[in-house]
């Protein structure tokens, strides 16, 4: 019964020494951290159509989007060191589009002495500033909401009720699984493993698998013990989330609304 124990109550924006759920939030009193998990949602999901709708090579639209989001940035006060190493997670992008003149057709230009596809440098240019776009205003969101907070925000957006139930466990439980990770791992070192790069593989898939088949019980006997009291297929609410006001909405839709100012206007430019 110890995998039915409630969790901890988490409180506001913890960090450092809070859930580890919390770790990617930095604490501030900004207007953005004070925003409404939904509005910061659905703002976020509108900037990005507007970035994807910018016209391959379009540099200058695409670095006046980047200055917004930098202002985003800025209004919600978070360190550039922390921004900056939450962007690493974009890595297959550049790969994808460091390889992608190479392979396209059409004409060919040198670039450092390496025949490119010109097109094909100005759409991996193009997808490589967009992907790089997405990932900031992630990096912003993820900083400045708590994931219970997320899912406070998709349940107040009327989202399926099975979907907010599956990511209200993930964030529940994605702790539990660490820690067990966490101890497999010490118990391995305590009894001497030394295993080489390849035995070093081998022993994380082996105790992969294993984590897998703990998880998957672990859920079985949580199913059971909700149905034995009386699940019906719709959690309590995630959290005490409160409906955003009209101010907050034209607040939040101030960046996609600024974006899509700026296609409009780079289309009518001659």
């Amino acid at each position: 019964m110890a995998d039915l124990a409630p969790a901890p109550p988490l409180h506001g924006h913890e960090h450092g020494g809070g859930a580890p759920e919390e770790g990617l939030v930095i604490p501030r009193d900004s207007v953005v951290h004070h925003l409404p998990p939904q509005v910061k949602l659905v703002c976020l999901l509108a900037f990005m159509i507007v970035v994807v709708a910018a016209p391959t090579g379009a540099w200058g639209l695409l670095g006046l989007d980047a200055l917004l989001l930098v202002a985003v940035v800025l209004a919600a006060r978070l360190p550039w060191a922390h921004v900056l190493r939450r962007l690493a997670v974009e890595a297959p992008f550049v790969v994808f589009a460091v390889v992608t003149p190479f392979v396209a057709t059409g004409p060919r230009v040198e670039v450092l002495g390496l025949s490119v596809s010109q097109p094909g440098l100005v759409a991996a240019g193009t997808m490589l500033a967009k992907a790089t776009l997405g990932v900031l205003a992630a990096v912003v969101l993820a900083s400045s909401t708590a994931p219970r907070e997320l899912v406070a925000g998709l349940e107040r957006l009327r989202l399926p009720a099975a979907f907010v139930a599956i990511l209200t466990f993930m964030v529940r439980y994605l702790g539990v699984i660490t820690a067990d990770l966490h101890r497999m791992r010490v118990a391995r070192e305590s009894r001497g493993y030394r295993g080489g790069r390849a035995g070093h593989l081998a022993a994380v898939a082996g105790g992969a698998g294993a984590l897998f088949v703990r998880s998957y019980e672990r859920g079985e006997r949580v199913h059971q013990a909700m149905l034995a009291r009386g699940y019906t297929g719709r959690l309590p609410a995630a959290s005490s989330s409160r409906p955003a006001s009209p101010a907050e909405w034209l607040t939040g839709a101030s960046l996609p609304l600024a974006a899509a100012v700026l296609l409009a206007g780079w289309h009518l430019l001659p």
